[in-house]
């Protein structure tokens, strides 16, 4: 077997109202077209597709809740890190730099998901 490409990523949600507004306006990611007849949203990052599901039940217990970025999560690049650090902080949301000492911060959806924002 030969593993040629990585085509999607899904996470669950639990409020796809919320999931949207941070996923669309705060991370600013474009959706496409999905197919399905389930509730969910799909946003193309590159060549790339990231895929909401709703699931009301679920349970994001973080493992290590003092460095969450050791804990399952997404990593996206973005281009400067001191300056979306500031805008998510100036939105309301709370973020972690990498205890790496990487160009890196982590930031928690709504329903508590992890997302790494990594400077590329």
């Amino acid at each position: 077997m030969e593993i040629i490409s990585h085509l999607h990523t899904a996470i669950l949600v639990s409020d796809l109202t919320k999931a949207e507004h941070f996923y669309s306006h705060i991370l600013g990611l474009k959706k496409v077209d999905r197919p399905l007849k389930y509730d969910g949203i799909w946003y193309q990052i590159g060549a790339f597709q990231l895929h909401l599901i709703v699931e009301n039940n679920q349970n994001h217990k973080l493992v290590n809740s003092e460095k969450i970025g050791r804990n399952p999560h997404i990593a996206l690049g973005i281009k400067d890190v001191k300056t979306v650090k500031n805008y998510l902080e100036n939105e309301g949301y709370k973020t972690q730099m990498s205890a790496s000492g990487r160009a890196a911060l982590f930031i928690q959806d709504p329903d508590g998901n992890i997302i790494e924002l990594t400077e590329v």
